[in-house]
């Protein structure tokens, strides 16, 4: 059955399918007589909508369940997709979310957890309105945020709020390889009630085996993150390898608290704020024709000031779907501080900030 399926991928995936479909391609038609067959693209069928945290006045956050296509690929734990939804008959919108699941393999199910963002088109429709039977659209599972094939012997995770999934995915592949080194988990929400996969982390905190779960909410007094709270949590923290995921001010703190030490491994769960004050110069959006002063906003968002609309996924530098040319001028990566005065070259408009002068091809 294998050799009649693999075989049948090929001659779906060859030049003379794809000429014969042509112009809306073999998924196109695949797609119209069952949404679950596919040859390249990957899809996906919801099947389970499970509520994490539901806190009255306050967005709530679900486990989504997702049966892909065979062409799903895999993922390893850390790793994001990028997730397309057509919502009340518009044009297909794509964002990114986090893998919550542990590592998995070609075709297999995985989750996605995530917050009703109320500003978000996507994560809303998810979480307050997909049913099961759903059907989304997918990326392959990208990103760098990983663990190493030789999983050392002690990890410190630390998170915050909703970036506890990428760490989480990774400490369900560790209980679920058997690993048999030292995890310390910790994580900021803001009360018990806000605390994401909750019962399941108490029970990890309960069973031992290696694990040191630390739950702290510090609107109730636990302590703030600091250079001598990781000291007395773990001795010599600074070589210990850590991968940290949150929002701007914990990732901040972790990354000070470092001091550089090449142990640390970070994603921003949102990218540093910058400013939006006055800075010097002038933005032209070449394609466009439009200008706009320099706000010192990062492109992204003086692009959409300025009426444009260019395609964004994540908006935090992640996926690479805002990609633009930089035709001159110096921006400077919010991320990393970085700056590049490079002309003609590809940036993330998402996380990219002009100082003075600079032109791009929007």
């Amino acid at each position: 059955m294998s050799i009649v399926a693999n075989a049948t991928g090929r001659v779906l995936r060859s030049r003379l399918a794809a000429s014969l479909a042509s112009p809306h391609g073999v998924d196109r038609y695949l797609e119209l007589v069952n949404p679950m067959w596919a040859a390249s693209e990957v899809r996906a069928r919801i099947v389970d909508i499970r509520r994490e945290v539901d806190v009255a006045g306050h967005p709530p956050v679900a486990t989504i369940t997702l049966q892909p296509t065979s062409t799903w690929q895999g993922h390893r734990a850390g790793q994001h997709v990028q997730l397309g939804v057509e919502v009340d008959g518009a044009r297909r919108t794509t964002r990114v979310f986090t893998v919550s699941s542990p590592d998995s393999k070609a075709g297999d199910r995985f989750t996605i957890t995530l917050r009703a963002n109320p500003d978000g088109v996507v994560s809303r429709y998810l979480v307050e309105r997909a049913k099961v039977g759903t059907m989304v659209h997918l990326s392959q599972a990208q990103g760098e945020f990983v663990l190493p094939d030789h999983v050392p012997d002690h990890i410190l995770f630390i998170s915050g709020g909703s970036g506890i999934t990428p760490v989480m995915s990774m400490l369900r592949s560790l209980q679920r390889r058997t690993h048999r080194g030292r995890i310390t988990f910790l994580h900021y929400a803001q009360s018990p009630d806000h605390q994401i996969f909750a019962a399941e982390l108490e029970e990890t905190r309960r069973s031992g085996y290696g694990i040191d779960v630390h739950l702290l909410h510090p609107e109730l007094g636990d302590p703030a993150l600091s250079p001598a709270y990781l000291e007395r949590l773990v001795p010599g923290y600074r070589d210990v390898p850590t991968w940290a995921c949150g929002p701007a001010p914990l990732i901040n703190a972790v990354q000070a608290s470092y001091d550089g030490s090449e142990a640390l491994r970070v994603e921003y769960f949102k990218p540093p704020a910058v400013s939006n004050g006055s800075a010097e110069g002038d933005i032209a959006f070449t394609r466009s024709g439009a200008t706009a002063a320099n706000s010192g906003a990062t492109l992204l968002e003086q692009a959409e000031a300025a009426g444009l609309t260019p395609a964004f996924g994540c908006r935090m530098g992640i996926c690479f779907s805002c990609t633009a040319t930089k035709k001159e001028g110096t921006v400077r990566n919010v991320l990393t501080g970085e700056t590049s005065s490079l002309p003609d070259e590809d940036i993330r408009i998402c996380v990219s900030s002009p100082e003075g002068d600079c032109a791009v091809d929007l």
